[in-house]
């Protein structure tokens, strides 16, 4: 199992990287986003490795973080969703966005991934509410999702739902969405109903 490649850029295709590592090159699949932060051809470039295993091929996937990888394992457990959504859905939401959109159950941004539709947005969110990725200093994870940029009022209410029983990043998730519509002055009391409303959507 490859779980890191070191090397040299020897040339990109619409979806892949070829990466020359002492002379041989190893055919990387990787995300729109990926692609576009390689350097140019020569250079050298580090790439977060996942190895698919089949009974006739070996395919390698490669990643500017750990994180990223780890989304894309996480996001195969959902049924329907195969390597190429998942790469299609990191092109679009790079992990700390992944991490917020899972947390605030937004459907909406993942469904903006191309071969995502609403159904599938809608299952995604909901299997993955739970799960937690460690984003390597890009990020909170999404059990750690942190409420320092929101008024203190939002802090308030997330340690009141949590004690109501609610998952704590999906607590944060709805209140930052009922501070995003309802303002940053909202009382504590207004954004417990609104966040209640979002948990039990």
């Amino acid at each position: 199992m490859i779980g890191k490649l070191t090397g040299l850029v020897d040339s990109q295709g619409p979806d892949f990287a070829i990466i020359d590592v002492n002379g041989v090159g190893y055919v990387v699949s990787c995300s729109p986003r990926t692609l576009s932060q390689l350097p140019g051809t020569g250079e050298p470039v580090s790439l977060a490795i996942e190895t698919q295993m089949r009974e006739d091929s070996i395919r390698l996937f490669g990643f500017s973080s750990a994180a990223e990888r780890d989304w894309f394992r996480l996001l195969q457990g959902v049924q329907g969703v195969g390597s190429k959504v998942a790469l299609a859905i990191l092109g679009v939401l790079p992990p700390s966005d992944l991490t917020l959109a899972i947390g605030r159950q937004d459907k909406v941004a993942v469904a903006r991934a191309p071969g995502v539709g609403p159904k599938l947005a809608a299952r995604i969110v909901a299997e993955l509410k739970d799960k937690t990725v460690d984003l390597g200093g890009v990020g909170p994870s999404l059990a750690e999702v942190s409420t320092a940029s929101l008024p203190r009022q939002a802090d308030d209410a997330v340690s009141a739902l949590v004690n109501l029983g609610y998952g704590r990043p999906q607590v944060i998730g709805a209140v930052a969405e009922a501070v995003a519509s309802l303002g940053p002055e909202a009382a504590t009391a207004v954004l417990i109903r609104q966040g209640l409303k979002l948990l039990s959507s």
